[in-house]
């Protein structure tokens, strides 16, 4: 049987999947708090759109996508410099890694294929494993980045000879509006929130972050260690908790939304029971 969450209050810091992740923990018994930590910001990248299509136009490029909204942004950027065509033609001709599932979702709408894809939980991890498996040396490679930032692997690449080029297309910062995610950390430091469901690893540093601001570190590392049952989505999100000071008490096997919020029920359902 399906554990539930018996009412528990289960702060959420998405945005963009809010009403998904929130839907599940209801259907699951809980109460979600929605408060968005992050918004997207389209970053000025024509040049290096420009750049990475003359990578592809030349042939035999390696194109690696750890996002679909990056790749989305690099398309319609394309295509306002009137080179949308040319991409496309370029990316049918170069070897297309993707990390998770999110571009792949993306090329196939767009009549493209992913040549690779990374195995779950789609981390770093399993895209350098992946792409260990093909030969870069001497050729162009074009890296697509999340709005993380993260240069890790154009970096990899570069030191195993390709020609490692960077595009950022958007990047993530605090909401316009940081009030919510301000009571949200007194809430939490005052024992109204049972759990915290982070997503990804910028949820967790913009909550620190504003935490921070407040003076209130020390009080919400003390609730989320002591108090608040912490839940990452998958590894790297874990990671960056445990970095924060805060290690999740609930990472499930599989980094997607049913399932974390399955293990979150679970452990909640046995803490109660012991």
């Amino acid at each position: 049987m399906t554990e539930s969450l018996r009412g528990a209050r289960v702060a959420l810091l998405e945005s963009r999947r809010e009403s998904e992740l929130a839907s599940l923990v209801r259907r699951h018994g809980g109460e979600p708090i929605c408060v968005p930590a992050m918004r997207e910001v389209e970053c000025e990248c024509s040049r290096e759109v420009a750049l990475g299509i003359d990578a592809v136009a030349r042939g035999g490029a390696v194109v690696v996508l750890a996002t679909g909204v990056g790749l989305e942004r690099w398309l319609a950027v394309a295509t306002a410099l009137d080179r949308g065509a040319e991409l496309r033609e370029g990316l049918l001709r170069s070897t297309v890694v993707c990390r998770g599932p999110k571009p792949v979702a993306v090329l196939k709408r767009e009549g493209l294929q992913a040549h690779l894809r990374a195995p779950p939980p789609h981390t770093t991890t399993e895209l350098l494993a992946l792409l260990e498996t093909i030969d870069v040396d001497g050729r162009d490679a074009v890296y697509v980045q999340d709005g993380g930032g993260s240069t890790e692997v154009a970096d990899v690449l570069s030191r195993r000879g390709a020609r490692a080029m960077v595009i950022k297309p958007y990047g993530w910062a605090l909401p316009e509006d940081v009030a919510p995610l301000k009571d949200l950390v007194r809430s939490i430091v005052s024992g109204g929130v049972d759990a915290l469901a982070i997503t990804t690893q910028v949820q967790a540093a913009n909550l620190f972050q504003m935490a921070s601001e407040m003076e209130a570190g020390a009080d919400l590392v003390g609730a989320l260690r002591t108090r608040v049952v912490v839940a990452a989505v998958g590894p790297t999100s874990a990671r960056a908790l445990e970095g924060l000071g805060a290690p999740p008490h609930v990472v499930p096997e599989q980094s997607k939304m049913g399932p974390l919020v399955l293990a979150l029920a679970a452990y909640m359902a046995g803490a109660a029971s012991r």
